[in-house]
Order: structure tokens, then C-alpha cells, then sequence
């Protein structure tokens, strides 16, 4: 017995040998010595974007530039994309006559699962809270920024429609960013898109727009007219992006407006669209980072 328990204590320690020397982490490895340099913190990189300028900076940068654009398509306005799919964007005006809510064109959106971004207007967010908390949790939309007072977007206090428009750079601030501020409390998160109310910017508006971090939207297509055009109308001017399937096609439309045309002009060309190959994104994924 004492020769078998030797014999076993001898292949136990070649056994134990073999391992160590088969482990790269181990074999002749060398006992650690303590710490005697400082903690190494690892290098991480933040992808939270700068704050925007502040309207000092603004008003220094362009109160002497003078505007030489005005219209809907301006130096800067981003008004189609590259991308192979459609992209529906719906204002919400706010104010006395816009500050209601077209929940069967919403519907209708849900019911094909077709995405949209939808811009909100910071009168039209006061009015609709609740609905507004509950747009933004919606991963089908997307919502835009469509200022604070829905005012055309100028520097020198140019008009659309007959609404008077901002009248200076410091304007033209409070315009966007009054309305940024509401909606990222509202969100969680800052939008990327601007629209202004008319859809009407001057080209150095469009610029400030630029440099506060959000990019400048209007559209290639009308499709419901500002909310004025009856339902055969609105079916016929969106159906017209058909011809090229949709791709890089910016649609405005109107979600406040329920007595309108508007929804049962989608009701009615959505199914068509999608038999026909057309593919909708949001302006998010249609204009990516």
C-alpha cells in the first residue's frame, strides 16, 4: 500500500506538471509583484453632439448678412433625398384652427405600417400633451420641429400667405429653439428636422437653422394642398409618386385638419402605392446621420 500511494502521488504531480506546461498563461509565469503605477482608466468616446450656439453667438454670426433667397426651395433646403423610399411628412400647425388631430389618417398609417415624420408645432403641442408624449413613444413617426408661433422663417420679417414672419436673427433663434426645447422635453430627444410654419425660410434663415443642428425639410410633392384639397385630389397628387416608386420623394401633408380631405386621400392611395412596390422611411432613415 505505501508503494501504490507513492506511486499515485508521483503521477499526480507529473499530471499537475503537464497541465502548466500546456496553459500559455500560466507556464513559467512569474509571481505577481504588487501595483506600483497608477490605475489605467480606459479611453471611452462620447457621441452626445456639442450644444447648440447660443443666440448671442447666433446674432453675432448673422445680423449682417443680408438674405437673397425666399420661397420654399432656398440654398440649404433639403426638399428630396437619395434614398430608394418615399418619405410622408404631416404637419401640425396649431393655433385657433390647427390644433386638431386627423387620428383616421394616423389609422390608416398604422393599419398599412407605413412610417412618417410628423411635424409639431410648439402651439399645437400645448393644446394635444397627451397625444403628442404618446407620437414621439411611436416608433412608426417620427416627430419634426415646426417652430414655436408657426412663423415663416425670416431674418428681415418677410411674409407667406400673410402671416408675418420672424423679423430678425434673434427671431429666427427663439423660433427654432423655443419649439427644440418643448419638444426634447417631450421626447427625451432633440429633433434633427425643421420646418417652418408656410414652409417658407429666407436663405440665411436656412443657414441658422444649419448651424442650431437641425437640418431644413420642405418637399417635392404637395399632396393635400394645405389641407384644402378633397379627397380625389389628395389620392391623385400623392399617386403621382408612383412613376418612380417613390424614391427620394419628400410629401407634405397635414395631420390637424380631420374635416378635411386629407385622410381619405391616403385611405384610398396607401393600398395602391404599396401594391405597386412604392417603400415609405422616415426622414431619419431616408437622411441618415
Amino acid at each position: 500500500m505505501p508503494a501504490r500511494r507513492l506511486f499515485l502521488a508521483a503521477a499526480a504531480s507529473l499530471a499537475a506538471t503537464t497541465l502548466a506546461a500546456c496553459s500559455p498563461q500560466h507556464s513559467a509565469a512569474p509571481a505577481p509583484s504588487p501595483v506600483s503605477t497608477p490605475f489605467a482608466v480606459p479611453v471611452t468616446h462620447d457621441d452626445t453632439p456639442p450644444p447648440p450656439p447660443s443666440k448671442a453667438q447666433i446674432v453675432a454670426e448673422y445680423s449682417s448678412r443680408k438674405p437673397v433667397e425666399w420661397g420654399l426651395s432656398v440654398t440649404g433646403v433639403v426638399t428630396n433625398t437619395a434614398s430608394a423610399h418615399a418619405v410622408l411628412t404631416f404637419d401640425a400647425c396649431g393655433g385657433p384652427r390647427g390644433a386638431d388631430c386627423d387620428r383616421r389618417l394616423l389609422a390608416t398609417l398604422r393599419k398599412n405600417n407605413v412610417p412618417a415624420t410628423l411635424f409639431v408645432n410648439g402651439r399645437w403641442i400645448k393644446a394635444n400633451p397627451g397625444l403628442a408624449a404618446e407620437l414621439a413613444a411611436d416608433p412608426l413617426f417620427e416627430l419634426g420641429n415646426h417652430g414655436f408661433k408657426h412663423e415663416p422663417l425670416s431674418v428681415n420679417g418677410r411674409s407667406a400667405y400673410g402671416i408675418a414672419g420672424t423679423s430678425s436673427v434673434s427671431d429666427v433663434y427663439d423660433e427654432i429653439m423655443g419649439n427644440q426645447e418643448a419638444m426634447q422635453q417631450l421626447s427625451g430627444r432633440a429633433p434633427r428636422f425643421f420646418r417652418p410654419g408656410t414652409a417658407f425660410y429666407d436663405d440665411v434663415a436656412a443657414a441658422i437653422t444649419r448651424s442650431l443642428g437641425l437640418i431644413p425639410v420642405n418637399f417635392s410633392v404637395n399632396g393635400d394642398g394645405g389641407a384644402t384639397f378633397p379627397a380625389p385630389v389628395v389620392a391623385n397628387e400623392v399617386g403621382k409618386i408612383v412613376a418612380g416608386r417613390g424614391a427620394g420623394q419628400i410629401v407634405i401633408s397635414h395631420f390637424n385638419q380631420p374635416a378635411g380631405g386629407t385622410a381619405e386621400g391616403y385611405a384610398r392611395v396607401l393600398p395602391f402605392l404599396l401594391d405597386r412596390g412604392v417603400t415609405f422611411a422616415r426622414l431619419g432613415d431616408a437622411l441618415p446621420l
